[in-house]
């Protein structure tokens, strides 16, 4: 049995793509996933025209987050992460899981970052 290929995400809402590959695990709780996927992040002004954020392992988003706001990296509470090795200069949201219609577009769609690309965030459509 072969296995068909994932369709690659077409991104049409202003969104930030996170990889998440150092943080992720597949047993994963709903909870560790949001957190790792919300902060900490260095990132500029452009974030404040990004609606949803990505988290994406390997190269496949795993789940979409409406965010609702930023903030200063360590000054919200995290419950499933340590938050005392963050650093200054970053940035973390709060939101929640994006409502189905939105998810079902993205969520298990292929989203490749450049090859060696190294920031682990991508702007798109903001």
């Amino acid at each position: 049995m072969t296995r068909d290929p994932l369709k690659p995400v077409d991104v049409s809402v202003p969104a930030l793509l996170i990889r998440i590959n150092l943080l992720y695990r597949h047993d994963m709780t709903p909870l560790e996933l949001y957190e790792a996927t919300r902060g900490t992040w260095k990132l500029g002004d452009r974030r404040k025209g990004v609606r949803y954020a990505f988290a994406v392992f390997e190269g496949v988003v795993r789940e979409v987050y409406e965010i609702e706001a930023w903030h200063p990296a360590g000054t919200t509470p995290y419950a499933t992460r340590d938050a005392t090795k963050l650093k200054v200069d970053r940035w973390e949201f709060t939101g929640r899981r994006a409502d189905q219609s939105i998810r079902s577009q993205y969520a298990g769609r292929a989203a490749y970052f450049r090859r060696g690309q190294r920031m682990p965030t991508v702007y798109v459509n903001c």
